[in-house]
């Protein structure tokens, strides 16, 4: 049987976490809510849903990302699949089995939820993703003749192909730094597209000047990194 972990990356989510927590599938074995120094009740709210959570106080999606991927190697039982989602709600939980199922069904070794235009509710990205969006990807075509569109956070990856990328970002660029891997591995990849809907709460990226020229130069420096080598 197919053993399939989410991990959720949360600072101040309280409103939505168990929104998210609750409608994803019964074929997730285990989902870990990693919490990133909030000050609400995302703690309470997610254990009370019934995730596992952790406490990572450098705050950083990277990070927060890290800490669930080391509480997952130090168990016994390895998954087979880990998927990474947000907790403020703005991707359908449901969806993961459309994520999950070119790994089950193809072999295919990393799949991103592409959000396409048709099914973006309208405002749930800002003028700054959408365009941060296009440029790195577009980038990533340039240089890498990848097919990306998108560097969304909802995605799924063999646990077996996570670990050999050996994902250090700690903050804004863990999205990229994993897509740029996957290619400079050569492993498989796919996207499928997922609707997408406004956030409940501010984005701490997208919701700020100073988060957008942050991730914007991190995502540019990690393109540009692998492009030289």
């Amino acid at each position: 049987m197919t053993d399939i972990k989410v991990i959720i990356p949360a600072f101040n989510e309280a409103d939505s976490i168990a929104h998210v927590i609750n409608e994803l599938p019964k074929m997730v074995s285990e989902v870990i809510v990693v919490n990133n120094n909030s000050t609400d009740d995302t703690v309470i709210n997610a254990e009370a849903a019934g995730a596992t959570v952790l406490t990572e106080t450098r705050k950083g999606y990277g990070y927060a990302c890290l800490k669930g991927l080391d509480y997952v190697a130090s168990k016994s039982k390895q998954p087979n699949i880990i998927v990474f989602i947000d907790g403020d709600y703005s991707d359908y939980p449901e969806e993961l089995v459309k994520v999950v199922a070119p790994i089950l069904e193809n072999d295919i070794d990393f799949v991103v939820g592409a959000r396409n235009k048709n099914l973006r509710e309208e405002g749930s990205m800002t003028p700054q993703q959408v365009f941060g969006n296009w440029l790195a990807t577009f980038l990533m075509k340039l240089f890498f003749g990848a097919n990306f569109t998108d560097l969304g956070p909802f995605r799924a990856i063999k646990y077996e192909k996570l670990k050999e990328l050996d994902m250090e970002d700690k903050t804004y660029g863990w999205t990229v730094e994993m897509q740029l891997k996957v290619l400079k591995k050569k492993m498989t990849y796919t996207e499928v597209p997922v609707r997408y809907k406004r956030r409940i709460g501010v984005s701490k990226v997208s919701g700020t000047v100073k988060g957008s020229i942050f991730a914007g130069i991190k995502i540019l420096g990690w393109i540009f990194k692998y492009s030289i080598k």
